[in-house]
């Protein structure tokens, strides 16, 4: 599927090399390099970005991705592959959300959800960007829906099971939705925990031209921050990267890459002169 947005995960140094494990153990995969800083690939036949920035940010479990098996076989072959060098936070068993599953970091720090299911529960999505909301956004999942659901003109939610019981007891104990035709999880954490999002975890909106731009630039960081580059934060603390379709065509034109790193919000015009 070519999903209109595509998760981004920050690296150090070492995005093909992970992307090439990637590609070894996910079927309908491959990879590219567009640049010594971005890597492209898609996994499953999911786009995904991975960006050589060094030390400075580092994945963790508030953004995760769930990878939906439809086979014990497949989990263990997944599970196997990126548990050398990583560390487990749930282990392989039986739960009651799942016959099968697990959760582990692999060793690049990437975080993965892996879930005995039927594809066709997530729009034929096998991996599908999950979002945890704790530390200082503990809570805040239902909140951050409506926002959601105000940004993005295509919403659609698939429902909301909430604790029905304990400190969290309300909350959101996990929903899904689809945006732009891209199925998102979300959740609030079960427990209290001491980080939230960071770049580490990005999400990166393609837009068609300015317009599209502007629009999304401002109702993120209406409430949220800016950053360089078409970065920002919304008011939850995720980020996002509001670029135009064709950024790698812009950036071969002569001082294009200059201008980049002086805007905030994206001036097509710009790239161009």
């Amino acid at each position: 599927m070519k999903n209109s947005i595509i998760p981004s995960i920050w690296f150090d140094q070492n995005a093909q090399e992970a992307f090439n494990l990637y590609c070894q153990v996910f079927p309908n995969s491959h990879c590219q390099s567009t640049s010594s800083i971005v890597v492209e690939a898609e996994l499953n036949g999911i786009r995904f970005i991975g960006i050589n920035g060094g030390p400075m940010f580092k994945p963790n479990p508030s953004i995760s991705f769930m990878v939906i098996c439809e086979s014990k076989e497949e989990i263990d072959r997944v599970w196997d592959a990126f548990s050398r060098g990583g560390h487990i936070l749930m282990p392989l068993d039986s739960y009651p959300w799942s016959s099968y599953y697990g959760w582990l970091a692999d060793k690049y720090g990437v975080n993965w959800q892996l879930y005995q299911g039927k594809q066709s529960d997530t729009n034929q999505q096998a991996i599908v960007p999950t979002l945890m909301y704790c530390g200082a956004h503990q809570g805040k999942c239902e909140a951050a829906l409506h926002f959601f659901e105000d940004l993005f003109k295509d919403f659609q939610s698939n429902g909301i099971l909430r604790y029905p019981e304990g400190e969290f007891k309300g909350s959101v104990q996990h929903t899904q939705f689809v945006v732009n035709g891209f199925t998102l999880m979300a959740m609030d954490s079960g427990v209290k925990q001491d980080f939230t999002f960071t770049e580490g975890v990005s999400m990166t909106i393609l837009c068609k031209d300015q317009e599209e731009i502007d629009y999304y630039w401002d109702k993120i960081t209406q409430q949220g921050n800016e950053s360089r580059c078409g970065w920002c934060k919304d008011q939850f603390g995720v980020s996002w990267q509001i670029v135009p379709e064709q950024i790698a065509d812009y950036l071969q034109q002569p001082g294009a890459v200059e201008a980049l790193m002086k805007m905030n919000k994206i001036l097509i015009k710009d790239l161009l002169k």
